[in-house]
């Protein structure tokens, strides 16, 4: 690795509830630079959670992504000639990462309604631990349980 590696940014809370988490998650929403555009996504999507729920949507959202992170990934390594798939813990940084990126995708692949929509249902089924991301999180978990054999190449 040449030089030294940047340094990370303080990214600061969103504009409506001053949440870092909910700026993050708006960041990742975000296509082409259009934050306006992401911004109104998310926040739509809280106030289709408002009205379902009769909750506050940040404690739903939180909820959902506490759920849908992931505690163990595998990595593949190549050790002798084999790659293995070696289970590691996950730093919370990445679950975070990883949790938004699955509700995001999960959200997407979801037909025939608004993007916020989609975002709201997909948020609501992964607080209630079904969805597509929940789904994605037990895959990845079952493939670390079952290959818990070759923790031992961890370093």
């Amino acid at each position: 690795m040449r030089g030294k590696p940047a340094p990370k940014r303080k990214i600061e809370g969103d504009a409506k509830y001053s949440d870092v988490d909910i700026a993050k998650f708006i960041n990742y929403i975000m296509e082409r630079g259009k934050k306006a555009t992401a911004q109104k996504v998310v926040y739509d999507a809280f106030e289709v959670i408002k009205d379902k729920t009769k909750q506050d949507p940040r404690h739903v959202f939180n909820k959902a992504l506490k759920k849908v992170s992931p505690l163990l990934e595998v990595r593949g390594r190549r050790i002798g000639g084999a790659n293995y798939q070696i289970p590691f813990q996950v730093r919370g940084e990445r679950r975070f990462n990883l949790g938004c990126r699955w509700i995001i995708e999960a959200a997407h692949e979801r037909k025939g309604k608004k993007m916020a929509e989609k975002l709201a249902d997909e948020i609501l089924a992964a607080a209630n631990g079904e969805g597509a991301a929940m789904r994605k999180r037990e895959t990845m978990h079952k493939m670390a349980e079952s290959n818990k054999a070759f923790a031992h190449f961890a370093r």
